[in-house]
């Protein structure tokens, strides 16, 4: 990998870090139990992409 698609990767993970962060907050702020599930599914997403990034390096 070139260093420009290093630095593209690592912007990547620091963004999917965010928003694995940001579901977890927002999953303990929610009181509506669709909205929790639908958070969580999507922290759970980010957490795949997360990896995949990963698995890159």
């Amino acid at each position: 990998m070139t260093e420009k698609e290093l630095l593209y990767v690592e912007d990547a993970i620091n963004h999917e870090i965010y928003m694995i962060q940001a579901c977890r907050e927002a999953e303990d702020c929610l009181t509506d139990e669709n909205l929790s599930k639908l958070v969580k599914k999507l922290g759970r997403k980010h957490e795949a992409i997360l990896a995949m990034f990963m698995d890159l390096l």
